[in-house]
């Protein structure tokens, strides 16, 4: 089967690497452009053409994968099928139409919940038990294509973003396989998705990763963890952004204000919150490292008796 894959980051190569060591052709990679990376602005090369450089494949990085030009490039290699994992660019109906099977997506829920850009972090956000990964046959609509093959995992209280991403992206890789195998084999009834129970997750930003200690502990600690170790949710000391990356809570009433930091010690930062406290396990000051509490208190103070805003 000839193969164009399109993926830019860590999420698409373990996807890459089994198309490759199953004896799939693949003709072309697309990703997405070097962008600049660090204090010293230098190019950096998405995971995937450096996966891609590696296995000694063709590269395509276009601006704009819709251009006249790039859909000639597209087409001139004749695909099979174009598989697409978390490549960042939209599809045209003229793209969607070049392969034999059509374009196949690894997305990273269980369709039709969560369509949109940051799928594993609002599943974990919104407190769901289990989440997945799903292949679809892409269509003009955002992640609203035919389903295919569903693989699914438990989400426990103490999971965070981090250690479902790296689950997820190995089980997707090996979902893409039996897909395309099965659908080699004429094995799949594809399944229409149920548009009225589609719940979409949006862009992670500023706003809804600043802890608002007026939520409920539950929500606080699902927020933290579904940002951990990337983006990042954090709060405000000093006019200073603190990010988060593990916590507990405590459900049981205080006499206190929500944002009041009852106390301060080796096992957490104690902070009052709706329906309990919250207990702030590992955190990083600006311009320092991430750590724990226990080993930031050995030569620092951090405040108590005072509220966060």
């Amino acid at each position: 089967m000839n193969v164009i894959f399109m993926g830019t980051p860590e999420f698409a190569v373990p996807s890459l690497e089994k198309l490759h060591e199953n004896g799939y052709n693949i003709q072309l990679v697309v990703t997405q452009p070097d962008k600049p990376y660090g204090r010293g602005k230098k190019l950096k090369k998405s995971e995937v053409k450096q996966k891609a450089e590696e296995l000694g494949i063709d590269i395509l990085q276009p601006d704009k994968i819709k251009k006249e030009e790039n859909l000639e490039i597209l087409k001139s290699y004749n695909p099979d099928v174009i598989v697409v994992v978390a490549f960042g660019q939209i599809l045209s109906k003229e793209i969607l139409d070049i392969p034999k099977y059509g374009c196949i997506n690894v997305h990273a829920s269980l369709l039709p919940k969560l369509r949109g850009a940051a799928p594993l972090n609002w599943s974990i956000i919104n407190g769901d038990k289990k989440s997945g990964v799903t292949t679809m046959k892409m269509d003009v609509g955002l992640d609203t294509g035919d389903m295919l093959l569903k693989s699914e995992i438990e989400i426990d209280d103490e999971m965070n973003v981090g250690y479902l991403h790296d689950q997820l992206m190995i089980q997707g890789a090996e979902l893409l396989i039996e897909t395309l195998k099965k659908l080699e084999k004429n094995e799949i009834v594809p399944i229409k998705q149920k548009h009225n129970l589609s719940s979409y997750a949006p862009m992670i930003n500023k706003n809804n990763s600043k802890i608002n200690w007026n939520e409920n502990v539950e929500s606080i600690h699902n927020l933290i963890r579904g940002l951990s170790p990337w983006p990042t949710a954090y709060f405000r000391y000093e006019d200073k952004n603190i990010k988060v990356y593990k916590s507990s809570y405590i459900k049981e009433k205080t006499d206190y204000e929500e944002g009041y930091i009852i106390k301060t010690v080796n096992e957490g930062i104690y902070v009052v919150a709706k329906n309990g406290i919250v207990v702030i396990k590992e955190f990083q000051m600006p311009g320092k490292k991430r750590m724990s509490i226990e080993s930031y208190l050995r030569g620092n103070k951090f405040p108590e008796k005072i509220i966060l805003k």
